[in-house]
C-alpha cells in the first residue's frame, strides 16, 4: 500500500468516526428535547397533574359532602403524590374525553377507561391496570326470567347505556337486533330501566351488580358471569414516550407493592364506602 492511500483510508476512517460521533450526539440531543416536551415534565413545573375524568360508581363519585371519591380519584391522587405535585380533577363528558385530552384539557385520562381498538387509533394506553366486564342488569317485571344473551336480542327489546362507553358498544356489536337507546351517564340508562321504559341496561362490573342491590324488586341480574372481559388503562397523547414509560413503570410498581389491588378490592369488592355516598 502506498503512501497516498494510507493516508486516504486514514482521512476516511476519521471522517466515519466524526460522522457516527455527530450522529450519537444528534440522537441524544433528540432524546433531550423530546423528554423536555413530555408532558411529566409539564406536570412537575406547574405542581399540579391534571386528570380528566367522568363521573360513575365506583370509579368517581360525588361524597355527602360533594368531595370525589372512587377508585380512579385514589389512583389518580397516589400517582399525583409519588411524583411529588397535587391532584386537579377534571370532569369531562365521556363521549368527549378523548377530544379533551387531545385538546390539551387534562394530563391524562385516568377514568377506568377501557382499551379498545378504536380508541387505540388516538391515544395511546398504559398497562392495564384493573380489570372489569360487561354484564346486563334486566327488568323483572319487562324480560323476566331470561338467562341467555340472545335472549335480548329483539327489536322489541329496549337497551340502554352510556353514551361512548364500551359496555354499550359490545352490547351494539353481539345484539344487533336490540333497541339501543343511549345516555350521558349511568344514573339515567338505569333509571329508564327501573321506570319501566326500558328492558335492560348494559353495564361494566360492579354497576349492574351494585344497581340490583339497590332495587332488588325491580331489577336482576340475567347472565351470572360478564360476557365481554376487559382490560382498563390511563390514556395518554401520542408522541409522548417518556409520560408513557413512567406511567408503566409506576402501575408496576403499585401492583408489585399490592396498593393497586388493595384499593381496587376496597370499591369493586363490596360497598363498605355506601354511606359516603351523596344519594
Amino acid at each position: 500500500m502506498t503512501r497516498i492511500a494510507s493516508r486516504w483510508i486514514s482521512a476516511v476512517v476519521a471522517l466515519g468516526a466524526m460522522i457516527g460521533i455527530a450522529g450519537v450526539a444528534k440522537a441524544q440531543d433528540a432524546r433531550a428535547n423530546l423528554a423536555a416536551t413530555s408532558v411529566i415534565e409539564e406536570i412537575k413545573k406547574r405542581g399540579t397533574l391534571l386528570s380528566g375524568m367522568a363521573t360513575f360508581v365506583p370509579w368517581a363519585m360525588r361524597n355527602t359532602k360533594g368531595e370525589l371519591i372512587g377508585f380512579e380519584i385514589d389512583v389518580a391522587t397516589r400517582l399525583a403524590q409519588d411524583m411529588g405535585v397535587k391532584v386537579e380533577f377534571v370532569p369531562t363528558a365521556w363521549d368527549g374525553i378523548i377530544p379533551a385530552l387531545l385538546a390539551g384539557k387534562f394530563d391524562f385520562i385516568i377514568g377506568g377507561m377501557t382499551i379498545t381498538p378504536q380508541r387505540m387509533l388516538t391515544v395511546n394506553f398504559t398497562n392495564p391496570y384493573s380489570a372489569t366486564g360487561v354484564m346486563l342488569v334486566a327488568s323483572k317485571k319487562m324480560a323476566p326470567n331470561l338467562s341467555k344473551l340472545e335472549d335480548f336480542n329483539k327489536a322489541d327489546y329496549t337497551l340502554t347505556g352510556r353514551r361512548g362507553g364500551s359496555a354499550i358498544a359490545a352490547v351494539q356489536r353481539l345484539l344487533p337486533k336490540a333497541t339501543i337507546r343511549l345516555f350521558d351517564d349511568d344514573f339515567q340508562a338505569i333509571l329508564e330501566v327501573v321506570n319501566g321504559r326500558a328492558h335492560a341496561m348494559s353495564g361494566t362490573t360492579p354497576r349492574p351488580t351494585f344497581e340490583t342491590l339497590n332495587n332488588p324488586d325491580v331489577l336482576y341480574i340475567p347472565i351470572a358471569e360478564p360476557f365481554v372481559k376487559q382490560a382498563d388503562a390511563m390514556a395518554v397523547r401520542k408522541g409522548d414516550p417518556d409520560a408513557l414509560a413512567y406511567l408503566n413503570n409506576w402501575i408496576t410498581l403499585r401492583q408489585q407493592d399490592g396498593w393497586l389491588k388493595e384499593r381496587f378490592d376496597y370499591w369493586f369488592g363490596g360497598r363498605p364506602w355506601l354511606d359516603q355516598v351523596a344519594k
